[in-house]
């Protein structure tokens, strides 16, 4: 009973940071789409539960930030005109979203389930829990850019948009080869049970998860310019995808099923010692 009471005041916590962060930038229209962030998922959150199925869990919020980033930027245009920036950062947005959403989509329809939702899913509240915190995770990381739309000039276009811009698409290219990489890997039988340490995954333990931080980091780049006083709290988005994907999920369960499974190999624990786990190996 006391688990259950923590996994609502977790969702709780959740949707107050989410919610907090859209009102310190003093735009209603960041505020509305953060609230529409979190009752998509509670929407979705009812068929999930009652069919005890994760497998549209990745592909809603995918859904959710073409969503939300299309009614900031549509109603933006009501409001202030047409912006070219506005509609250069949601086509950013929405491809990463569908790539994404799509790849990990195919990914547990393949594989017929998502482990990590083995036990969550009979839970109403853990799994109440989860779906919110898809809501902040499409919350915090859209921030600044719902932010920059919004604001009174919209996204301005110059020096740090260009360099935003190349930031995003590095990161794209180095998160879809990796993903494109590992898919081609996983397809040999000679690899089966085997780790990858080839193209990017020589260079990079995580090369995927690298590329997400690097294109958030060009997301927010690309908003600074059109931020202001509180605002600029919004740009937490590539420090909380950082700990998001190192500390919280991501790497860290990787690393330590990584470690289970071929933490005995010699080879596993040289590629460790050699390959940083992103960037750089400290």
């Amino acid at each position: 009973m006391r688990q259950q009471f923590l996994y609502i005041v977790f969702s709780f916590i959740a949707f107050s940071i989410s919610y907090l962060i859209a009102f310190l930038t003093e735009i209603n229209l960041v505020k509305s789409a953060v609230l529409f962030a979190f009752i998509i998922q509670w929407v979705l959150f009812v068929p999930a539960f009652l069919f005890k199925t994760e497998k549209f869990y990745d592909i809603s919020g995918s859904f959710t930030y073409i969503s939300i980033s299309s009614y900031v930027c549509y109603q933006s245009y009501l409001i202030k005109g047409f912006n070219l920036g506005n509609l250069i950062l949601v086509f950013f947005i929405g491809f990463w979203a569908v790539r994404l959403g799509s790849f990990l989509f195919l990914r547990i329809h393949k594989a017929g389930e998502d482990k990590r939702f083995r036990l969550i899913k009979r839970s109403p509240t853990q799994f109440f829990m989860t779906w919110t915190f898809q809501g902040m995770w499409v919350s915090l990381c859209s921030a600044c850019a719902l932010t920059a739309m919004s604001s009174n000039q919209g996204l301005i276009i110059n020096n740090w948009f260009y360099i935003g811009s190349f930031l995003f698409l590095f990161g794209l290219a180095i998160e879809i080869i990796a993903d494109y990489q590992k898919t081609i890997f996983r397809k040999d039988e000679k690899n089966k049970d085997n780790f990858i340490k080839t193209g990017l995954w020589a260079l990079s333990r995580h090369p995927n998860y690298l590329g997400e931080i690097i294109l958030w980091l060009g997301i927010s780049v690309i908003s600074f310019s059109s931020l202001s006083d509180w605002q600029y709290i919004t740009l937490i988005s590539p420090i909380f995808t950082y700990l998001l994907l190192v500390h919280i999920s991501g790497v860290r369960i990787l690393e330590s099923n990584g470690k289970k499974k071929w933490g005995h190999l010699k080879s596993y624990n040289e590629y460790i010692d050699k390959t940083p786990m992103l960037l750089f190996k400290w």
